[in-house]
């Protein structure tokens, strides 16, 4: 196991302590399963791939902590304040470990055992924004 990989899990798990998921288990559960479907680099790409939406945890703080092409990953799956989801998604398709991580969390996200643990109104919201988001995604030229 790289440093790398090492020094992303031991963030996740302090800065996302605490944190559950929409079905009320622990976040952590989720960022495990999103790296367990990658490999090298983008497994601490994975962990750390909500820190800054979702903590108190700063970009600047990453960039001194984390290679150029990590902290770079992980920028480019950060949604900024105010910005459109299709904005979003484009900027992740800028970078390739973004865009392995965003599919690997897509799927996580959508797996119907997941999905089946939400309300009815909650899982098809969702289900139509996983379709979305693969659909820009994977949309070639763009």
């Amino acid at each position: 196991m790289s440093d790398w990989l090492n020094r992303a899990m031991a963030c996740a798990a302090i800065y996302h302590a605490g944190q559950t998921d929409k079905a009320g288990q622990d976040y952590i559960f989720h960022l495990k399963r999103v790296a367990d479907r990658l490999s090298g680099d983008d497994q601490a790409v994975a962990w750390l791939h909500d820190i800054i939406e979702d903590t108190c945890y700063r970009m600047a703080s990453l960039q001194q902590a984390f290679p150029v092409h990590i902290a770079n990953a992980v920028d480019a799956m950060t949604k900024r304040g105010g910005e459109s989801y299709a904005t979003y998604l484009n900027r992740v398709k800028t970078n390739d470990m973004a865009l392995r991580v965003k599919l690997a969390d897509i799927a996580d996200n959508s797996d119907p055992e997941r999905l089946a643990k939400l309300d009815e109104k909650t899982r098809q919201r969702l289900k139509k924004k996983y379709e979305t988001a693969l659909e820009i995604l994977l949309q070639e030229g763009e």
